[in-house]
């Protein structure tokens, strides 16, 4: 991926100085909750994979408030030679870059979310944020947040290296945030108790695509842009994706495939609509929730 030289975010927060803290008054994250196949096992395989956003899904399906945030030490911008946070800097500013002209083509003013570096854990607007549920967006604070000891995890535990790979797991937070900014994470929050664990689940599978579409729509921009993609990108990035199907989990975890208890939908589907969205580049082309085959 051709990202150095490039523009670097200033809404980057520096975080892992921190020293972390204790949880905000929403008690523990988890709760001692189960999703899908069952109790998260969150250290060993990151509540990324399972939700992309596990803080607002958990305090859905619980029914919690988001908890109170604790103050900080004043937010600092990484150190210049860290060559890690300059690129994840890069890649946010390209999706601003995206967005904002997306937005602005379609009548609407895109805003910037803010991209947090933590280590261990960090307090947020959703709760307390732990470095093993891997990288999320909270609507609340309209962050995301990442410990970037992640992609050691993505490359050696999950099998998706590559820079590329990693510009898709911003990409996707990103496309949360957009759908956040669109209404659509509310509308799934209005979902809550209305529905069954099954029904709601299925829900979360259309966010989570859509979310993967959103991230191909910013790759098709950016390329059309700015040229970033190099030989064997794409597949980067469909390796990726299928790598944290739903399907593919469950097996590697030795348990049984249940699509019943699917939140991000199967490797096919999440490898199909980020292809959708890379292919077409539009908006329209990423309506999961209306896709009679996802």
């Amino acid at each position: 991926m051709k990202w150095e030289g490039n523009r670097e975010s200033d809404n980057v927060e520096d975080r892992r100085d921190d020293a972390g803290g204790g949880f905000g008054g929403g008690g523990g994250l988890l709760g001692g909750r189960s999703i899908g196949i069952g109790t998260i096992v969150v250290a060993l395989l990151g509540g990324w994979i399972f939700g992309i956003n596990p803080l607002t899904i958990l305090g859905l399906l619980s029914g919690g408030q988001p908890a109170q945030v604790q103050q900080h030490a004043p937010a600092h911008r990484p150190p210049a030679d860290d060559r890690m946070a300059a690129f994840v800097s890069t890649v946010l500013a390209d999706t601003e870059d995206v967005w904002k002209d997306v937005f602005a083509k379609n009548g609407g003013t895109y805003q910037d979310p803010r991209l947090v570096l933590f280590r261990g854990a960090t307090q947020t607007a959703c709760g307390q944020g732990q470095a093993a549920m891997g990288p999320f967006y909270c609507p609340a604070d309209q962050k995301v947040y990442i410990d970037l000891g992640f992609y050691e995890t993505l490359k050696n535990q999950l099998g998706a290296p590559g820079d590329f790979a990693q510009a898709y797991v911003i990409a996707h937070e990103v496309g949360h945030h957009v759908q956040n900014l669109l209404g659509i994470s509310g509308k799934m929050d209005q979902m809550r108790g209305r529905v069954s664990k099954a029904e709601y689940n299925a829900l979360s599978v259309r966010l989570e695509l859509q979310a993967d579409c959103l991230a191909g729509v910013w790759a098709n921009h950016a390329q059309s842009a700015r040229q970033i993609l190099e030989q064997g990108d794409v597949e980067e990035a469909m390796n990726a994706a299928a790598k944290i199907g739903d399907d593919a989990l469950q097996r590697s975890s030795g348990g049984a495939v249940v699509p019943e208890s699917f939140t991000h939908g199967t490797s096919a589907q999440r490898q199909r609509w980020f292809n959708n969205g890379l292919q077409n580049g539009s908006l329209k082309a990423c309506d999961t929730f209306s896709a009679r085959n996802l």
